[in-house]
């Protein structure tokens, strides 16, 4: 066993930014807030036939704990100015899902409704959009896994020397 051991190594060399970014995309904290009925598929994405939890993905209960915002369901004026209260406490980096096609582009409610928002883009950015009414948990595994791709593609690391002079300067 100690010869395996010895033959193995244990040292592994790579990049601070792809270190970075593997932990980033290994654990994303989504606040759990839902509006709709989209927030039922969203909690069955956490029950034991999808799991969220074997992506890394576990729910918040507080805006600054988190680092993605799940948009579950129908985005009406009066929840726009919360939302958009939510998506400002949240720390950098962060991202937004648009879950369903009530927050997507206002569902079939926008039409005949002069309460309905008509998409949650038009209040905060959205990164991933996720098709359907309601959307299926595999759908919401699907943006997830997009989400992941998004940020390993992503660099923290590199800031430049007009950035440095700036926080020295706050400081």
């Amino acid at each position: 066993m100690s010869s395996d051991m010895n033959e193995s190594g244990g040292v592994v060399i790579t990049k601070m930014n792809d270190l970075l970014n593997w932990a980033r995309l290994s654990s994303l904290w989504p606040l759990s807030f839902g509006i709709a009925c989209c927030a039922i598929e969203f909690m069955g994405a956490f029950a034991s036939t999808y799991d969220l939890d074997r992506y890394g993905v576990f729910p918040r209960p507080s805006a600054r704990q988190a680092d993605v915002l799940i948009i579950a369901g129908t985005v009406t004026f009066k929840m726009a100015e919360r939302i958009k209260r939510l998506y400002e406490q949240m720390p950098e980096p962060k991202y937004v899902i648009s879950m369903g096609s009530c927050s997507n582009c206002g569902g079939p409610y926008w039409q005949h409704g002069y309460h309905v928002v008509k998409g949650v883009d038009r209040v905060i950015p959205v990164d991933i959009y996720v098709q359907g009414c309601p959307p299926r948990p595999e759908s919401l595994i699907g943006a997830i896994l997009e989400l992941q791709k998004k940020i390993e593609g992503e660099s923290l690391v590199g800031v430049g020397k007009s950035e440095i002079r700036e926080i020295l300067k706050v400081v």
